[in-house]
């Protein structure tokens, strides 16, 4: 990475974390090239505008899990693919908390206006799951009867929330966030149609999970 590289990427990582910690009030050029150790003219260089850079930290962060999502494996069974995709999602709230924040955790982004483009953005997420989804119902796995497009957006919602109660530190007392997570995932293909004992099995598979314990 060259260093006009390393300088951008720093300022949309601390740009980030400003928004979610803080709120878009405390974003300023000076807040972050003063952490960043870079001239203020960075700010300019590398975005052009603050509306810009806060736009930039919208599509690099859903650059980032897009290239997260591509990497899993797709593999013959759907739904450990499903699965697989949804550790993917709550490895990304976790290892990129900041970033996750703005896109997903209800940063407000107040005084930094969005165009459609940039509010498409996150749909363009659930493409992943939701393709998965239709592969299942063609294997059979699912019923024929189901929506992917309502069935994917059910899933998100209950990603998103797995991830927030577990950043939150609310997912513990023996019930740790992988087992929470094994048993939702089990639930839903079951009640999308798929057979109880063929859905732990691909859960655990695509969570790389023990199908017995749950655990990872």
């Amino acid at each position: 990475m060259s260093t006009a590289d390393s300088v951008r990427r720093r300022l949309l990582d601390e740009a980030a974390r400003v928004l979610a910690e803080h709120g878009p009030a405390a974003l300023s050029a000076r807040r972050l090239v003063k952490e960043v150790g870079a001239s203020t003219m960075a700010v300019y260089t590398h975005f052009g505008s603050m509306p810009n850079l806060v736009r930039e930290v919208m599509r690099e962060g859903f650059e980032r899990f897009r290239v997260r999502a591509l990497a899993v494996r797709r593999g013959d069974d759907p739904v450990a693919h499903i699965a697989a995709l949804c550790r993917c999602y709550q490895d990304f709230a976790r290892d990129e908390p900041h970033v996750y924040a703005v896109l997903f955790g209800g940063t407000a982004l107040a005084g930094f206006e969005l165009d459609d483009d940039d509010r498409t953005m996150g749909a363009s997420v659930l493409r992943f799951p939701r393709d998965a989804i239709r592969r299942s119902v063609e294997a059979g796995r699912f019923g024929d009867h189901i929506d992917p497009d309502l069935l994917v957006r059910q899933l998100f919602a209950q990603m998103h929330g797995i991830a927030q109660l577990a950043r939150a530190g609310y997912l513990m007392g023996g019930y740790p966030p992988g087992q929470v997570l094994a048993g939702a995932l089990r639930d839903f293909a079951v009640a999308a149609g798929d057979e109880p004992g063929r859905a732990a099995e691909s859960v655990a598979a695509g969570l790389g999970q023990d199908p017995v314990t749950n655990l990872p």
